[in-house]
């Protein structure tokens, strides 16, 4: 299907919201929009961040998920209790890949699931007594820990479980950093606000109390942190790779792979470098504020955007490192023209449609388009109006834009654009296999990457060229191409 104009998109909002009583009509209204590059501010076109509608179907999480399961949970030789009743816990346990080095149950901790396993007498009584108990009970089975977070769920806001004095007295007694997280599911609109949550409570309990203290890491003038990348299916270790190609001296990786002694360094590096801008930046702009440390925000998807980040990230440094940068992106110049020779053939012209969380609504645009391939609609979970102001510029005029769009909306844009691929999460991907739609699950890489970097956009180039022509989809047919079957049958019989 040819792209749609202006008018086309607007009829296409239109129709769609037509099946909504008025208010909830009028209400989705403000989070569906047509892209429009001329504007310099999202929020003159679409709402985010916003409580969504009852009764609406929603693909979010909660204020715990962007704690424990984004922010907090890839910290790996720290210890996450889920204090409450054992399903959120399990639930959020090992489920987004975040690869770590290590060896389980010894020094590391992220796939395991640590959990006060809330029952009726706790909720009558209160589980601070459980609490303090099961701290006592992990210095015993896992000495080696080097800290423990205490991570909310729902029922600890509602009955007053005092963490805070919990925590206290344990890394008293202990002699290590405990760390209560206020994160309870039910705060904020979606898990946007578990990340700030969970910033905060770093800034209170570990960065800025290790900044007082004196440390033994040297500082030198190329150090940096890599703040926002959570290690997904090993991408920060590519991140890492190409930084430290070009000259810098990485200190720290917040948070997959990382450690909680990298966190306490972090207020000695000479530049922050952010790639989750969504559940990061809290952070990135108290340092800037406090230790005067800058940040910049960078995209290592896809060679256009790596290099373009290699360059910004070095304007920050003196020749060494630009010259560093260059000598990278020549590098791997060969490696990256021979993946689009291949694959850019096979997908050429096919159009995408994402839908995800974080940063990859808008990352991930740039090394579709160095394969040929054009994204026409994108949205965010849990964007908020910075993320759509960034997002505006990617994307091409008069294609879409979605915010928390629900699941009827998103069937029924990909019915009427008809796109070769749809890139968004796991509560997504079946229904539109089953619609014979191809479909990549992009929060965590659909169990493959990593993606990030150039080696990376290999796998990215392989695994979208494996989806969108794998000829399992000759079998199926989508919603689109059966109505046109059925319609030359019926020419055909008349």
């Amino acid at each position: 299907m040819s792209a749609l104009t202006k008018e086309e998109t607007e009829a296409l909002i239109q129709e769609v919201l037509e099946v909504y009583p008025e208010k909830a009509k009028k209400d989705r209204a403000k989070h569906l929009a047509v892209n429009d590059q001329s504007l310099e501010k999202s929020n003159k076109c679409i709402t985010s961040n916003r409580k969504s509608l009852p009764g609406v179907m929603t693909i979010r999480g909660c204020a715990y998920a962007g704690s424990k399961g984004v922010v907090w949970g890839p910290i790996k030789d720290m210890i996450h209790i889920s204090h409450g009743p054992v399903g959120c816990g399990q639930y959020s346990r090992a489920g987004r890949r975040n690869y770590y080095v290590g060896t389980t149950g010894i020094n590391t901790f992220g796939t395991m699931n640590f959990t006060s396993d809330f029952q009726e007498k706790d909720i009558v009584f209160g589980g601070d007594k459980k609490l303090a108990k099961l701290i006592d009970e992990i210095e015993v089975l896992f000495p080696l820990n080097k800290g423990i977070s205490i991570q909310s769920e729902c029922p600890i806001g509602l009955i007053g479980d005092d963490i805070e004095a919990v925590a206290k007295q344990k890394k008293k007694e202990h002699g290590k950093t405990v760390v209560p997280v206020r994160c309870e599911g039910f705060r904020g609109v979606s898990q946007s606000l578990g990340h700030h949550i969970a910033n905060d409570a770093v800034r209170d309990w570990v960065l800025d109390p290790a900044a007082e203290k004196e440390t033994a890491y040297e500082a030198s003038p190329y150090d940096v942190a890599v703040i926002g990348d959570y290690n997904i299916g090993g991408d920060a270790w590519a991140s890492r790779t190409l930084l430290e190609d070009m000259g810098l001296n990485v200190v720290a990786q917040w948070s997959g792979d990382g450690t909680i002694a990298e966190i306490e360094n972090t207020s000695k590096v000479k530049l922050n470098l952010i790639h989750c801008y969504r559940s990061m930046n809290y952070i990135s702009r108290h340092m800037e504020e406090k230790y005067g440390i800058p940040w910049i925000e960078y995209n290592f998807f896809g060679p256009t955007k790596i290099a373009e980040s290699l360059r910004a990230i070095a304007a920050h440094f003196d020749d060494k490192i630009k010259e560093g940068a260059e000598r990278v992106i020549e590098k791997y110049k060969a490696e990256y023209d021979e993946v689009i020779a291949k694959y850019k053939p096979r997908l050429q012209g096919k159009r995408v449609m994402l839908y995800v969380g974080g940063l990859r609504p808008r990352h991930v645009i740039g090394a579709y388009e160095d394969l040929g391939m054009e994204v026409v609609g994108t949205g965010y979970e849990f964007g908020h109006n910075d993320d759509y102001d960034r997002t505006i510029k990617e994307m091409g005029n008069a294609t879409l834009l979605y915010d928390d769009v629900t699941g009827y909306e998103f069937e029924e844009f990909v019915k009427k654009v008809q796109p070769d691929l749809i890139g968004s999460g796991i509560k997504e991907k079946y229904i539109f296999q089953k619609m014979g739609v191809p479909f990549r699950q992009m929060h965590s890489w659909d169990y493959s990457g990593l993606y990030h970097g150039y080696d990376g956009f290999a796998i990215f180039a392989r695994d979208m060229d494996m989806t969108i022509n794998n000829p399992c989809w000759k079998s199926i047919k989508a919603p689109w191409k059966q109505e046109v079957a059925n319609d030359v049958a019926v020419a055909a019989s008349a």
